[in-house]
């Protein structure tokens, strides 16, 4: 199947705004495997953006010499809404204006969606011994939910829309960047070790993992959905949770074509190596050059704040292997008797590998300077896990 373009329109909230979805979808509608890929959700996040621009032209080659065995389906710029917040000469776009509410939070809990007859009607129906069926019965019910919604506002038209996109789909691979920062991966800790590959692929400096981040992100809501149908039917066969993971590339500033560029021709090596890319089968499946670091619980990863105002003097770079106490940055005071002299020391309070840092060096009570990814689960990190 010829990569095709489709544009869905997004009625908007106020009179004779429209935005426009855009979807490229590539491969044999027969495949077994469905694949899927979204970069900026947080419209001010470009580097996946780039990475999938790259991606869509490997893709299509591929596509031309025969070689899909997976149907791809891909959105490079999944929040249209976003891309309109430009104001004063800034583009916003991570949260929605209407509400304050962070495009990648509190998304739907699907379970929560079903009605009780189907719920009831599930564990009825779901067969203890065949995995196979029972995903088609689920993804039916959940089809069948998904029609009857009626969302009211145009960010909740686009989140339903996507999730009619994704809710049979295999894979699920959600691009982010971060501020300013190494490659990273945010995943469910049931899909590793099984996905070491990827993070091999990407570079990945860190891989953490949460089965729920407190957030209700979009990358945990179809690993979460099948986990509460195994919670909750334990003598059906639930299949395996589908994958789904969010991919942060970087930090804001780095939409850089030939790393970009590098990226696609990653992932591109990941899906020849998982055998839904196909090639030469008498060449060896490709490997990927790096090797990351296991994965990591996401409440083991310090989030480093500050609680005052003032300017940073950063004392690590991306990448630093820190101890617990070590000095991160300095933090000029902008006020008071000392304004302009002191210097206040901002340290760690877990030891890893700083993997996010702040490009803005202003900051103001409550901002996060660094990430640090350590080993050690940390007291305080409960709840709540993600930055907001």
């Amino acid at each position: 199947m010829a990569l095709q373009h489709i544009v869905t329109q997004i009625d908007g909230d106020s009179p004779g705004q429209r935005f426009e979805l855009v979807r490229y979808k590539c491969g044999p509608d027969s495949a077994p495997t469905k694949i899927f890929l979204q970069a900026g959700l947080h419209a001010d996040e470009q580097p996946g953006m780039m990475v999938l621009h790259h991606f869509l032209d490997l893709l299509e080659t591929a596509d031309a010499a025969g070689q899909l065995a997976a149907q791809f389906v891909v959105m490079p710029m999944v929040n249209p809404i976003g891309m309109g917040q430009i104001q004063f000469h800034t583009h916003r776009g991570r949260y929605n204006p209407v509400n304050g509410i962070n495009y990648n939070r509190r998304w739907p809990n699907v379970m929560a969606l079903l009605g009780d007859a189907e719920i009831a009607d599930l564990a009825v129906r779901l067969s203890p011994d065949d995995g196979a069926a029972n995903r088609q019965l689920v993804r039916r019910v959940v089809a069948a939910c998904l029609a009857r919604q009626t969302p009211v506002t145009a960010v909740d038209k686009l989140r339903l829309e996507v999730m009619r996109e994704t809710y049979d789909s295999d894979m699920v691979f959600d691009l982010h960047c971060d501020d300013e920062a190494l490659n990273h991966i945010f995943i469910v800790p049931q899909l590793m070790p099984a996905f070491q590959d990827l993070a091999d692929w990407m570079g990945a400096a860190a891989v953490l993992t949460a089965e729920d981040s407190g957030g209700g992100s979009f990358d945990e809501v179809w690993p979460g959905f099948w986990l509460q149908l195994v919670r909750r039917y334990p003598d059906k066969a639930i299949a395996d949770v589908p994958f789904a993971a969010t991919l942060e590339y970087r930090g804001l500033a780095d939409v850089n074509d030939s790393v970009n560029r590098q990226d696609a021709h990653n992932l591109v090596g990941f899906f020849r190596a998982r055998g839904f890319i196909t090639g030469d089968k008498n060449a060896p499946p490709p490997q990927p050059k790096t090797t990351a670091p296991a994965a990591k619980p996401l409440a083991a990863t310090e989030i480093l704040r500050v609680t005052s105002s003032g300017v940073l003097a950063y004392q690590v770079r991306l990448g630093d292997m820190v101890q617990s106490g070590d000095v991160i940055a300095y933090l000029v005071a902008l006020d008071g008797p000392q304004a302009y002299r002191a210097r206040t020391p901002i340290t760690a309070g877990t030891s890893g590998q700083v993997i996010s840092l702040r490009s803005i060096k202003y900051v103001w009570p409550g901002c996060s300077i660094a990430k640090i990814a350590g080993d050690h689960l940390l007291p305080n990190r409960q709840g709540y896990l993600l930055e907001d």
